[in-house]
Formats: C-alpha cells, structure tokens, sequence
C-alpha cells in the first residue's frame, strides 16, 4: 500500500517512497508473514535505487499505531492499493475509516503546526526558509487538505471551495502559489543532488538563473526570486490561518452568542468578527478600525475568518482617495499610540497587505532580502522586528534586559512617532542610491501628510 507523498501521488525528486506492507491475520492473531520474501523486495527496492521507507503491520497493528501516534495516522490517510490481496485492503480501508476521529485529529495536526512554526522561530521570512516546513511552505499547505480529507470535505482545493471552506477564486489563487513552491523543492532537489529543503545561500543565484531571473542595475537575480518566494508564503500564510478556522467552525460547531463590541464588529468565541461580509466594501475605513479594536480589547485572541477573508479582499480599496482621507489618517496613527499590541497589529496588517497598501513605500520592500550574510531577514521582517525591540524598551517587564534603552525610551513624551521613525528607517533599501536620504523624503512626505 502507497501511503504518505507516495499515496497521495506526489514525489519529488529525492523524497522517500513511503510503502506500508500490509499482512493478513494468522490463526494467533500475529501477521503471516514470509521473511526472506520481504528482504528480497526491500533489498531490491534499494538496488533499482528508490529510498524506500516501509512499515510492516496487521490492520490491527495500523489502528494500534495510528491511536497513538499522529504522524502515523497521517501517513496512512494518504492510502493508495498497490498489488496484493484488495479484500485486505478494503478491510484496513474500514478499519481506518472507523478509527479516524476528525475532531483528534485536528487537534493534533494544529498543535503540530504551532510546534513546528516555533522550531523555525515562527519566521518565514529568514535568509534561508524551508520550503517544506517553515511558516508559509508546503507543509502548512498539507495540514489543512488533511484535515479536511480526515473529515471527509474534500482532498483537492476545488474539492474545498465546492464544501465551502473557500471560493474557487482562492482556490486557484493557493494552487498557483502551491506549484510555484512545490516547482522551486524540485529545483533544489536536483541542484544538491540529495533532499535540500532549505533555499540555501549559495544556491539562490544558481536557482535564480534557472527560473531566468537577471540581475537589475538595483536588484540581484537571486533578490528578486526570493522576493517572489516570500510573497508566495505570504498568500499560505494567509490561506492557511483562514481554513483553519473554518474547519475549525464545521469540526466544533459550538453556538457561541456574539457579544457586540461597535455597530460594526462583535466578538465570537474571542474572536473579532464583523457584523457583515460586505462591511469593508461599504466602509472601507473600518478595516483600520479593526486593528485598533484588536489593540483596545486584550481579550480578543485574533480575528475570525470571516474578518481576515473580508480584508484579504477588501484590501484593494485602499487607494489614493483613502489614503488622503483625514479620518483615515488619524486612524492610522493612533494604532501608534495605544498602550499594547503595536508590533501583533503591525505583523497582521503587513501579512493581510494593508500596511503596505496603505503605505506603498513599505508594499515595495515587502519580501525584499538582501542577497549577504549579515541581512538574516527581509526588509519588512527586520523593520517590524525593531519596532518589537523598542517596543520591549517601553514595557516595565523588560526593563531589567536594557536598562539604560528602557530608562531612555520613558523619557519621551511621545513615543508613537519614535515608533513610527523605526517603521521608516530602512522603507528605502534597495532602490539605488542612498538609502537613507531618500528614507528621509518618504518620512517628510508621511509626516507633512498626517
């Protein structure tokens, strides 16, 4: 039996074959099995040269396994008849059937996926991602068609948006993005010649040259894949937070009553939620009003998927008109000026596009890496990191980290626009020329502006 990759019918060049060889019950309830015939497939497997990674069980030993181990549940949920007895097959295909409990399930491929976020420091925006495993890969991708597949909604994107869970708009949008992704892991298989996951350094420019990328008077070759790549697990990112939820909502549909919050926004199991799904198409200014809520009510725990599908498409109405609206404006700074979640609110606006809609200074270096060594993150990712870092400066909790920053930063009366100076001191790089002096005309126009 074909399971994991293989099952699913999707290899790249130096993945493992995943084979689970299946064996009947004997009269002891132990599997029949005939050793030497199996070393004699396995060694064969090795010797045409395929990396075989094989498991030998009973069904009874596959319900056992999958009871106890989630990767291994996992695995078996991708299962493809190979050869052999099919009534065998068609009994483990019950068995499993009637093991899965989508609702575990979930559980555990989510508590997985915080977990293997925080093994890549939550950062898909490093010099060298992984693209199957760091926030925005393929595996986040993964994660929500298992989870959907374990709950019997579907094993395809199309699949997903015919259950509900998305509109085929979205649906192509993610299966763009999933090749572009899944076609750089194939190129890196073959440029290392073993499993290479990782974009790493030093073969970005060959890979850039491969996909016919040419360095810029401004920009490298490999600056500009790599910006393609980031924006790429920008959209997983995105896409991936909202199914969640939304599997989330069909697996565990606990009645919660809203508890209203503005005319516009209420709250629905801790989370932000808007009154209706067209609010951003009616008032385009509210999608600055809900990251101010989200900074003003410490309880909410994040945004629910109506409220991030509604920005995701409502982003394209900030034009130049919003932009010059004063009330928009005054909205935009006074996300500066609140007492807590500066940095969260930044992060989630810069991942949904409105920061850099909003200030399309910031949209350009979206994504935008420096191809050396001492530039470890994007340029969006290294700016909001230090306004996370003065941020710290400004909490009593962390004062003992940098005393003397901390004693400095409490000294001004308005710390909102050293914020703001942190948001603009690199908005310039990789333009041409000085970065700073044209940083400093970017920072004039925004603060003649407001």
């Amino acid at each position: 039996v074909a399971v994991g990759g293989y099952g699913r019918g999707q290899l790249f060049p130096h993945s493992d074959v995943d084979v689970l060889i299946l064996l009947p019950h004997g009269a002891d309830g132990v599997g029949q099995v005939d050793t030497p015939a199996l070393e004699r497939f396995l060694a064969t497997l090795w010797d045409v040269g395929l990396e075989a990674s094989h498991a030998v069980r009973t069904v009874a030993d596959c319900v056992t396994e999958m009871a106890a181990d989630a990767t291994i549940r996992t695995s078996l949920l991708e299962h493809r008849w190979l050869a052999g007895d099919r009534r065998l097959y068609r009994e483990f295909g019950r068995a499993f059937a009637d093991a899965m409990d989508p609702c575990a399930f979930y559980e555990a491929k989510a508590l997985e996926q915080q977990q293997r976020h925080l093994k890549h420091h939550d950062a898909a925006y490093n010099l060298e991602p992984n693209v199957k495993e760091s926030p925005g890969g393929l595996r986040d991708l993964q994660t929500v068609v298992w989870i959907a597949r374990a709950a019997g909604l579907g094993r395809t994107w199309p699949e997903l948006a015919r259950a509900g869970l998305m509109t085929m708009t979205e649906a192509r949008a993610v299966s763009r993005q999933e090749r572009m992704i899944g076609a750089l892991r194939v190129r890196l298989h073959y440029l290392a010649g073993r499993r290479e996951d990782r974009l790493v350094f030093d073969q970005q420019s060959a890979l850039a040259r491969q996909l016919g990328y040419e360095d810029t008077p401004t920009r490298r070759a490999s600056e500009q894949l790599m910006q393609r790549y980031y924006r790429a697990a920008k959209t997983v990112r995105q896409v991936n937070t909202i199914l969640l939820q939304n599997l989330h909502a069909r697996l565990f549909p606990i009645p919660r009553d809203p508890v209203p919050i503005t005319a516009d926004f209420c709250a629905i199991d801790e989370l932000l939620h808007v009154a209706s799904e067209d609010l951003f198409d009616r008032k385009p200014q509210a999608m600055l009003d809900a990251f101010l809520l989200m900074e003003r009510h410490p309880e909410l725990k994040g945004m629910s998927a109506r409220t991030l599908r509604a920005l995701w498409r409502g982003r394209h109405r900030i034009d130049a008109a919003f932009r010059r609206d004063p009330g928009n404006r005054a909205r935009f700074l006074a996300l500066f000026r609140e007492p807590r979640g500066i940095t969260h609110e930044l992060r989630r606006m810069n991942l949904y596009g409105i920061l850099g809609a909003y200030l399309p200074a910031f949209g350009r270096i979206v994504g935008q890496m420096q191809h050396d060594l001492f530039h470890v993150y994007t340029v969006d990712e290294h700016i909001l990191m230090v306004i996370r870092n003065l941020r710290r400066f400004a909490e009593p909790q962390h004062a003992h980290e940098y005393p003397l920053c901390s004693r400095l930063i409490n000294d001004f009366d308005r710390q909102g626009v050293l914020f703001l100076a942190g948001l603009f001191h690199d908005i310039a790089k990789v333009r041409g020329g000085d970065h700073s002096v044209q940083g400093e005309r970017d920072a004039r126009r925004f603060c003649r502006a407001h």
